[in-house]
């Protein structure tokens, strides 16, 4: 996890730096990206949503706080961005307990990864070193989860109610991503 981290950190200064790219701009392969993530946690469901009604929580989505129709893109980048690293590291740190096949799980962290790599120079770019406050209520949500599986002792059932709620938050942030790109569609357009 440490390698990856550092990764990814080095990953984000790069692009900080004078040799990283210019502009931000999220296509249209970055909208399927976050479709084939979601299609890709569909297929790690490991045993049926029925037997874990027991387990269900609500983990507090703050759906009202980030609701796309009224953020600014400053504040919708920070929520992807992190939406997206604390998947990354949520699904990184239990690897061994989210997928019986390891090859979907390395492909959706090949997926999130290359979001996230598009979405660094996006986040200083419209933020600054800046913190969020919407990026830091979706951590708050992400520890929420972290604190459930540890209560759970990341049982089977406490994954497929995780993964339910991953797709939720995904799910989310691609409908957020789609209303960027067209946002700056629009932007971009006489």
């Amino acid at each position: 996890m440490a390698f990856v981290f550092s990764l990814l950190t080095a990953l984000v200064v790069f692009n900080y730096g004078p040799g990283g790219s210019l502009g931000c701009d999220l296509s249209q392969n970055h909208v399927h990206v976050s479709r084939k993530n979601l299609v890709l946690l569909r297929q790690m469901r490991r045993i049926s949503p029925s037997f874990c009604l027991k387990d269900r929580k609500d983990f507090g989505f703050p759906q009202e706080m980030v609701d796309g129709s009224h953020l600014q893109k400053a504040q919708a980048i920070s929520v992807l961005h992190e939406t997206l690293q604390q998947t990354f590291l949520l699904l990184h740190t239990e690897r061994s307990s989210v997928a019986r096949d390891s090859t979907l799980l390395d492909k959706l962290f090949s997926g999130l990864y290359q979001q996230l790599e598009d979405l660094d120079l996006c986040l200083v770019q419209e933020m600054g070193e800046q913190p969020s406050s919407l990026g830091m209520a979706m951590k708050k949500y992400f520890q929420g989860i972290h604190l459930y599986l540890k209560e759970k002792k990341h049982s089977n059932c406490s994954w497929e109610i995780v993964r339910v709620e991953i797709m939720r938050a995904l799910s989310f942030s691609t409908n957020l991503q789609e209303r960027l790109r067209i946002m700056d569609a629009d932007l971009g357009s006489p």
